[in-house]
């Protein structure tokens, strides 16, 4: 055996990759700046016209809505749709903007989750702390509770994985049903009930009615174990940042987040919907503005790797039903590779949904591609699920297109070392919306580096093909984070994919540091636009992009 293939052997499970479509492909795209004058412009009025067809149908009659799509620094778009009839007895607007205001509903438990997030990055709570320690009063006095207090942490209430109940004082079919015994259901006492909320006229419950009653409630699954939705978990996390921080649920979040955020059109305040949340706030009480949502979707957007020591918001927690979408903190994000017309590569959406009677809403956040989306309306539910397909698909797969222009423009092409008479290295790059930026020649002092090191490492793929390539990865590091500059990349060999497939083939280990040389990442690609200059670490070696006259030229003399 060839001693570098032996060598290589050993870092088997480092170095092979069956990861198709490594992500993410490209770096983050600045809309604002685009390249070339490309723009979402031509997609956004098509798609405005789709949205528009859609609330034309006379289901909609009496539907309101607002759609915002933002990137990292501003909005890029919003559309606006008010109600063709309206009830001329309640209060509210006669013009729908981007100021008018909706129910956010559950989209308020990432509020809450954030102001946990801020609290834990201060010190003054810890996410893996039992909630029991801000609330003592679950595990003190008689009754005792069914549910293990001490080991439902905060971070299992966020992320939905604490086995408690959904809900606490509302969705009751005892209350909701006129005569629960015509479905059925035997005839019970109101004895031992809850004297707030669905259970009396929507009086607002307190934590004196919500911590005894949750004593009183059988866990429905271990904590860690599952997640599965649930209200009362951020119920807990309200009361905690109120026990923690000394003020109301609404003064915090008005402190905390509404204010430096810019959010003027967003509160806890009852307005015209004469409904007063109590201890309920925190899990669906927010009232806000497209607007509104479209600063703070941006402000996650840019911090969400950056809030707390150890904590990447966007992280997946556990799986839910299915084998593509999954829970967060509380986001729930979804995975499909059904989008991308050429490549299997997947497409994540960070989301959270929220509902109440006549009022849904959904923020659809895509990190890779740098967008965000805010939906909220009022009305009829089913045309927010029809604007989400009818936005999201044409978006991705137009930006898709602009991306990989604008990749190609930026990346591909010949980088030589300018004394590349005395030391003959090239390296040549081609971008590919299928398989994404591609190393497609190698030569290092005088060596074809595909017929060495990088066919050593190909061979230990187990490949059913054969057929490899070498594909570049963005890190999104710099080796100056504070100019951004020297765009850190690593080389991956990634098999191709054939039309044979396997049960396994969808199974992918991430791997992308596989060996070193000399101390040094040996597939590390450092570019620096600013000088048109590509450094590959490891190989001592710096090459500038040619132009296309220069790379006549020496072509030429290379066959002199």
């Amino acid at each position: 055996m060839n001693p570098l293939a032996l060598i290589l052997l050993i870092f088997l499970p480092a170095i092979s990759t069956e990861c198709f479509e490594p992500s993410p492909a490209f770096p983050l795209p600045l809309w604002n700046k685009q390249k070339h004058g490309h723009s979402l412009v031509p997609t956004l009025q098509k798609i405005t016209t789709i949205v528009d067809e859609l609330a034309s149908d006379e289901k909609y009659d009496s539907t309101s809505f607002s759609v915002e799509l933002t990137s990292q620094t501003s909005t890029l778009w919003s559309h606006h749709h008010t109600a063709r009839k309206h009830n001329a007895t309640r209060p509210g607007t006669t013009h729908v903007d981007g100021r008018s205001q909706y129910r956010i509903a559950s989209i308020t438990k990432t509020f809450t989750t954030l102001g946990i997030l801020y609290q834990h990055a201060a010190g003054n709570l810890s996410l893996d702390d039992p909630v029991s320690k801000y609330l003592p009063e679950l595990i003190e006095g008689e009754p005792k509770s069914s549910l293990p207090w001490k080991d439902i942490t905060l971070r299992l209430l966020a992320s939905q994985l604490s086995g408690m109940p959904r809900e606490s004082m509302q969705s009751d079919l005892f209350i909701e049903l006129p005569d629960p015994t015509a479905v059925g259901l035997p005839p019970v006492s109101p004895k031992g009930l809850p004297d707030c909320y669905e259970y009396n006229a929507y009086q607002p419950c307190n934590w004196t009615q919500l911590l005894p009653h949750l004593k009183s409630q059988q866990p429905i699954f271990a904590p860690g174990q599952q997640s599965t939705y649930g209200n009362t978990n951020f119920e807990l996390l309200g009361l905690v940042l109120e026990r923690v921080t000394g003020l109301s649920y609404e003064q915090y979040m008005a402190k905390a987040i509404f204010d430096p955020i810019g959010m003027e059109s967003t509160t806890l305040r009852q307005y015209f919907w004469d409904v007063v949340e109590g201890v309920h706030a925190p899990t669906g009480g927010i009232y806000s503005s497209s607007s509104d949502m479209s600063k703070y979707v941006r402000y996650v957007l840019t911090h969400y790797n950056a809030l707390a020591t150890g904590v990447n918001w966007f992280m997946p927690a556990s799986w839910s039903f299915g084998i593509n979408s999954f829970y967060g903190m509380p986001w729930e994000t979804f995975r499909t590779d059904k989008i991308l017309k050429h490549t299997n590569r997947p497409v994540t959406f960070v989301t959270k949904s929220g509902g109440v009677p006549s009022y849904y809403s959904k923020i659809t956040m895509m990190p890779e591609y740098g967008l965000g989306l805010t939906v909220l309306l009022g009305g009829n539910n089913k045309l927010l699920g029809e604007i989400q397909e009818a936005v999201n698909v044409p978006l991705i797969r137009a930006a898709e297109d602009l991306i990989w222009q604008d990749v190609d423009a930026a990346y591909s092409g010949t980088y030589s070392t300018p004394d590349s008479h005395v030391l003959n290295s090239t390296l040549t790059l081609a971008a590919y919306p299928t398989a994404g930026l591609q190393l497609i020649g190698f030569i290092s002092n005088g060596t074809d580096v595909f017929n060495t090191l990088l066919a050593q490492w190909a061979g230990l793929i187990d490949s059913d093909s054969g057929r490899w390539r070498v594909q570049l990865m963005p890190t999104l590091l710099y080796k100056n984070e504070t100019t951004q500059e020297g765009e850190i990349w690593r080389l991956l060999v990634t098999e191709v994919r054939t039309g044979k497939e396997k049960v396994w083939d969808d199974f992918c280990s991430a791997d992308v540091d596989p060996a070193s040389y000399a101390g040094l990442p040996i597939n590390e690609v450092v570019f620096w636009h600013g000088d048109g200059v590509v450094e590959l670490p490891a190989w001592r070696v710096k090459m500038r992009r040619e132009s296309s006259h220069e790379r006549t030229e020496r072509l030429l003399l290379q066959q002199l």
